[in-house]
């Protein structure tokens, strides 16, 4: 089986040769724990989830190492922390478990190893004495700064100009940079922010900057060179452009890792995802209406690579499909993987491809082929799908759904008299009125009415 993807800094397809086939290596950037994750942040945890599974698919379960950190040193914790009037620790701990808690329940595995940024304080240091020693970096009012002009082809992940890379970095203006486009390895701290002792012979205590926390995990993890680095499309440039800058400088390596891979920016409902809008959700307030795997299903409709938009609509299209894939499938065992299915996903993950040839395994399913439906199960599983017990599934109801049942009842009974004497035009009146507070009607060949919940 070949693997093939796409690499951001190629701009080409290509297929992976592990550098170790023994130790397939994959570092992912992970969330800054200051505030419940977005949806936006759900997208790179599942979608590099999947990749994480196929990867173990193809090499086995104990050559693959996936490396997601967490930075839990940064501008962002100081302020929340303080705005809160709780420690940075507590507040830290607090969202790393609700991180951990919501992406759990979006069916995400969890990595090989997940390490906090400060726990590797050292590391980073020795990378910025490295830096500064090889004329890469230098000190300035205790701050010690990466001179962008040091390194000749800095800029070609992002493939921007130096204009463009100045407004998109949004340089900080400074009267001891060298350069604008210098950007921070380490800074002084103030007054009850953290801080460690400073490298590079500096008195003052200090913390790093956000971009070497990066390299420097990932070189103790993984070492100077590895096979995959992911993250949002966001993060192409300043940040991985600086994470490559440190990282070969440091150890004078022609790459930092074999492909470079990015998913797509995310909007909701066809605008950006911003608080001022109103259309800024949470994961942790998703996952009260609906279950994760609608979220997972729905994100994996799109593919990784293609900007996507967050709809309703979207949502209740994937929940329709799971409960039907659940029915199906039932309590059968998984049996063997649709080739088709797993041939888009091995091309650089071409879900909606997959989505389809488990379309057409869902219609032979349906028609009564248990090894089809057999089929169905154990491929979605390969992708984090169909993984509760069907009752577990058919059981949900969502948190903020307050429904009067014994209105509902006396809706529906009203409905089928009015059914049985031919009011037609009543009985759909009454359907919508059921529709609107949420509820959903089946109408059984044997003459009953079901409801449930719409999600």
């Amino acid at each position: 089986m070949e693997l093939r993807l796409y690499d951001t800094l190629t701009r080409e397809k290509g297929a992976l040769t592990p550098i170790d086939p023994a130790r397939v290596r994959m570092y992912v950037c992970g969330p800054t724990v200051y505030d419940f994750a977005h949806i936006g942040n759900a997208r790179p945890v599942i979608v590099f989830d999947v990749l994480f599974r196929l990867l173990r698919h193809v090499y086995g379960e104990q050559h693959v190492t996936y490396v997601r950190n967490i930075t839990d040193v940064d501008d962002k914790i100081n302020a929340r922390a303080a705005e809160r009037g709780i420690s940075i620790r507590e507040l830290t701990e607090e969202t790393y478990r609700n991180f951990k808690d919501d992406v759990a329940a979006l069916g995400c595995l969890p990595p090989t190893v997940e390490p906090r940024a400060t726990e590797h304080i050292e590391e980073m240091k020795t990378l910025i004495e490295r830096l500064v020693k090889s004329g890469h970096a230098y000190v300035a009012e205790d701050h010690v700064l990466f001179h962008v002009a040091s390194m000749k082809d800095y800029g070609r992940l992002s493939n921007r100009s130096l204009d463009e890379m100045i407004a998109g970095a949004r340089v900080e203006v400074a009267p001891f940079k060298r350069d604008p486009m210098d950007f921070v390895l380490w800074k002084p701290s103030g007054s009850g922010e953290p801080a460690w002792p400073s490298p590079a012979g500096i008195k003052k205590p200090g913390r790093p900057g956000w971009h070497i926390e990066c390299s420097a995990m990932s070189w103790k993890l993984l070492g100077e060179t590895f096979d995959i680095h992911g993250g949002g499309i966001d993060l192409v440039f300043p940040h991985h452009e600086n994470e490559i800058a440190q990282s070969r400088c440091a150890f004078r390596t022609p790459a930092m890792a074999n492909f470079w891979m990015h998913n797509g920016f995310l909007q909701v409902e066809g605008e950006k995802m911003s608080k001022s809008l109103g259309n800024f959700v949470t994961i942790n307030e998703l996952l009260k209406d609906w279950p994760g795997e609608v979220v997972r299903f729905t994100m994996l409709q799109t593919h990784y690579r293609q900007p996507m938009n967050w709809t309703l609509s979207g949502l209740r299209e994937s929940q329709k499909s799971l409960d039907h894939w659940y029915k199906l499938t039932g309590d059968s065992a998984p049996g063997y993987l649709c080739a088709d299915a797993v041939d888009a996903l091995l091309d650089d993950l071409n879900t909606p491809k997959a989505f389809a040839a488990m379309h057409e395994l869902r219609g032979e399913a349906a028609k009564g082929a248990k090894p089809a439906a057999a089929a169905l199960k154990a491929s979605a599983q390969l992708i984090g799908l169909l993984q509760l017990p069907p009752a577990q599934w058919l059981g949900f109801r969502p948190a903020s759904a307050t429904v009067d049942e014994n209105k509902v009842v006396s809706l529906i009974e009203a409905r089928n008299s009015a059914r049985k004497a031919k009011n037609f035009k009543e009985a759909d009146r009454i359907r919508d009125e059921l529709k609107a507070m949420g509820i959903e009607l089946e109408d059984t060949k044997d003459g009953k009415t079901q409801w449930k919940v719409a999600r």
